[in-house]
């Protein structure tokens, strides 16, 4: 399987050559276009409980496209939602865990499920909730709004993320949802939530986040 990634960092786009019989899985309405002799078919990722829970409490979809190269093999280029960055992060029999929101598209022998991380972390509006369990041996894409940033911890090294900015987490590292700072912080700050974590492994975080965006954008149109 060969790959690149076009007009990174700010509004990169994925760019798949699949042989006969190669596949990839990525997230629907991720697909800008398909060259040559390509197959696609729709399946329920997760598990349908799994599945489920996700539709209901991340408003996520629950399906997944796969796509396959057929006898003559094709190309598939895919492309995050947002303006960003694509990283790929190599599986060797490991398992990564990520945000709903960051997952792009993933090969190899691979399954996917969900990481529940507790009701509590409803309180974070857009994330935090459900998180993908990618566990296996292949390669998995992640997308991030703006920059992608790669943060390795040593071991008992901890580092706090804002819930938002935290993207992708090794399942070497130790890491739980918290309220960032005491009542105050969390209610008047604007910080809510966070992740924290504790190394050895991979921790990686985008450098901008859309409720941010999104917050300025309301104050402009009330202007």
């Amino acid at each position: 399987m060969e790959w690149k990634v076009d007009f990174a960092p700010s509004y990169s786009i994925l760019k798949i050559k699949l042989r006969p019989g190669e596949v990839v899985i990525a997230e629907p309405g991720a697909m800008v276009a398909t060259l040559g002799d390509i197959k696609v078919e729709t399946k329920m990722k997760g598990g349908f409980l799994k599945a489920l829970a996700r539709k209901v409490f991340a408003g996520e979809s629950m399906f997944m496209n796969t796509y396959i190269g057929g006898d003559k093999g094709g190309e598939i280029w895919l492309a995050p939602p947002v303006p960003g960055d694509i990283k790929y992060i190599e599986l060797k029999n490991s398992e990564l865990h990520v945000q709903d929101f960051a997952y792009l598209a993933h090969h190899g022998d691979i399954e996917a499920g969900v990481k529940f991380k507790g009701f509590k972390g409803l309180l974070a509006g857009g994330g935090g909730v459900f998180w993908l369990k990618l566990k296996g041996t292949g390669g998995v894409w992640i997308c991030g709004y703006g920059g992608i940033d790669e943060i390795e911890l040593k071991p008992g090294e901890k580092i706090t993320v804002d819930n938002f900015h935290a993207l992708a987490i090794e399942h070497t590292v130790d890491w739980k949802i918290k309220k960032f700072g005491g009542w105050k912080t969390f209610i008047l700050g604007g910080e809510g939530l966070a992740i924290e974590a504790k190394g050895p492994g991979r921790v990686y975080i985008q450098s901008r986040t859309l409720p941010s965006l999104v917050e300025l954008l309301r104050r402009y149109i009330k202007k």
